[in-house]
């Protein structure tokens, strides 16, 4: 029995099932895109949330200062929750299209990875939306009062504040996508744990680099990354010593079996 799928088609035929798998996803994309659109307003609502928290019982608000604003806010929050909503199909479209060229020891070391990718991305987004705009809208609001006899008001636009609640979500989402990374790598051969040990002073210094980059420029945002981002690595650091451990009991088994 072969390990890997009997797939010998000529290229034609490989690039007739790719379209049809990009056209799949484009579908997927456009029907996402339609009920989101369709819901924008709840949406926005749930992405709006925690600034409306952080104003309290002091109210506030949001303005547009151009009129078409207000539209292309709708666009960004349908486009923004489709690409979310469409990641399973897009997902399922690429791995049915590589999956035959795989043998049926690598799918096995893969499927792990991408059951992990949007969990992954999830704690990223939660721990954004749930604990760290929460923070940062506190920090950023707490400027409010009176300068020079004059009353300082935050009265921040939709788009900009949009713009910053997907920063935001995207930066710890992506972020968190770090151990996956690095133990792709490690199955590959190109680092090992030594190596990653070697280097972790420079992870350190590379997590907080990151975070002034995908985050706003205050402390709280940069340090509420960076340090998830530092113990990312050491559980990354463990994990693969785990794999690695089982890769040689797995080696010495077959050696083994061979031998006998």
């Amino acid at each position: 029995m072969s390990e890997i799928d009997d797939s010998k088609a000529p290229l034609l035929d490989h690039l007739i099932e790719l379209r049809g798998r990009l056209l799949k996803c484009v579908y997927g994309l456009a029907v996402c895109f339609a009920i989101c659109f369709y819901f924008s307003d709840q949406l926005f609502a749930i992405l709006v949330h925690p600034l409306k928290e952080a104003f309290g019982d002091a109210g506030g608000r949001l303005v547009y200062t151009k009129l078409y604003e207000a539209f292309f806010v709708q666009l960004k929050v349908a486009i923004f929750g489709a690409s979310c909503l469409s990641f399973p199909i897009i997902a399922n479209q690429l791995w049915a299209f590589v999956a035959p060229g795989l043998y049926a020891k690598e799918k096995r070391a893969l499927l792990p990875f991408i059951f992990a990718t949007p969990i992954l991305f999830a704690m990223g987004a939660s721990l954004a939306y749930f604990v760290v705009m929460p923070t940062a809208f506190h920090f950023f609001l707490g400027f409010q009062g009176n300068s020079g006899g004059l009353k300082v008001e935050a009265l921040p636009s939709t788009d900009a504040y949009l713009t910053l609640v997907m920063q935001f979500i995207l930066a710890f989402g992506i972020s968190f996508l770090m151990p996956v990374l690095l133990m792709l790598l490690n199955r590959a051969g190109i680092v090992s744990r030594a190596q990653l040990i070697g280097l972790r002073r420079y992870m350190v210094v590379a997590a907080f680099i990151v975070a002034a980059v995908l985050t706003p420029p205050d402390v709280v945002s940069q340090l509420m990354l960076a340090i998830p981002l530092i113990l990312l690595y050491e559980i990354t650091i463990v994990a693969i010593w785990f794999t690695d451990r089982r890769a040689a009991k797995a080696d010495a088994t077959e050696k083994r079996a061979e031998a006998a």
